[in-house]
């Protein structure tokens, strides 16, 4: 009986050896083209400009199955618009306010990764969900009136305590879809074409406000990165 329970100790050790030596880490880092689309106060269609970030962080790649792995990892990434319309109404002039939202979100990908073998290296293809948290932003007004808002993170703020001059809201939890396509040389280097398409509205709800809203994170991007 012991000597059957030291086998099975054995065998899974050896198992968890096994995967150890295949989990690969890596960096990455690149340009984001991002922005955000969906409906302003009006419900009408936002038309807004791209702007250009950038993500770099770190990944683990875990093999699940011949030629799959399960990449997960930790990113920094900048995201947001050039907006055409602020987003919660008009200077007293009556003209519009122009503005460019820039967001850092601290973000998690939780993708299948399908990479054979092609050539001296790898083909890599890959979808999956992300997971992320805003820290800081800014929105900076084009007309030069200002040195720009802090972003505040809420799900909900009262109307009464709301003043759209003075403060920007948005919601903190990001959540969306990743797919991706690249090649990774024999060496390691890999570069990669990223979209992503955000799920989840991030405006902030005005409690009693007659406006509903609505913008999603989207864009592309480009990633270069190595696996050690």
């Amino acid at each position: 009986m012991k000597l059957k329970a030291f086998s099975i100790v054995g065998i899974m050790m050896l198992a968890v050896t096994a995967l150890q030596a295949q989990v690969t880490f890596g960096l990455v880092a690149g340009p984001n083209f991002q922005n955000m689309v969906g409906k302003d106060y009006d419900g009408d269609k936002v038309t807004n400009g791209l702007i250009v970030g950038f993500h770099a962080g770190a990944k683990a790649n875990i093999p699940v199955a011949p030629d799959f792995w399960f990449q997960t990892g930790l990113l920094f990434s900048q995201k947001g618009s050039d907006n055409n319309l602020f987003m919660y109404g008009k200077k007293s002039s009556g003209e519009e306010y122009y503005n460019n939202t820039r967001i850092s979100y601290l973000e998690l990908p939780l993708h299948l990764l399908y990479s054979p073998e092609l050539g001296n290296g790898r083909l890599l293809l890959g979808f999956g969900p992300y997971v992320a948290y805003g820290i800081t932003g800014k929105q900076t007004f084009k007309d030069g009136s200002s040195d720009g808002i802090k972003i505040q993170f809420k799900n909900q703020v009262e109307m009464e305590d709301y003043s759209p001059q003075d403060e920007v809201y948005f919601r903190g939890f990001d959540a969306g879809a990743d797919i991706f396509a690249g090649y990774e040389f024999a060496f390691g280097l890999y570069a990669q074409l990223n979209a992503q398409l955000g799920m989840l509205n991030m405006m902030t709800d005005i409690t009693e406000w007659e406006y509903e809203p609505n913008l999603k994170n989207t864009g592309f991007g480009l990633s270069v990165g190595y696996n050690f």
